[in-house]
């Protein structure tokens, strides 16, 4: 079974047994093992069956998740800015910070 759920202003595809990354929950302040609800779900269905299409959500339908890591480093971007014909230029770093949580169950 999997389903797409509507998570940080994007839609990810997750499968009972996923580990996905997700912004931040309570400001990197959760503990391992806490349970997580996503109840912005778009689509549910089985591999090779039928799925419900939701309009825009899937009516009782939820993603339940399980906190593995509370704060997570993403990949360092690194962003230049220059000035064409001048000699300015300035580079910046920034690392994005996640909260890891395992996908346990598929509600709809």
């Amino acid at each position: 079974m999997y389903a797409i759920i509507h998570e940080s202003g994007g839609q990810r595809k997750v499968a009972q047994g996923d580990e996905i990354l997700v912004d931040l929950i309570d400001a990197g302040e959760s503990k391992p093992g806490q349970k997580v609800t996503f109840d912005k779900v778009l689509v549910v269905g089985n591999v090779g069956g039928d799925a419900k299409l939701g309009q825009p959500f899937v009516a009782g339908a939820s993603v339940t998740g399980e906190v593995l890591s509370p704060v997570v480093m993403g990949e360092k971007i690194d962003v230049w800015k220059f000035r064409e014909k001048k000699a300015w230029q300035r580079k910046n770093g920034h690392r994005q910070r996640y909260t890891l949580v395992k996908v346990t169950n598929i509600k709809g």
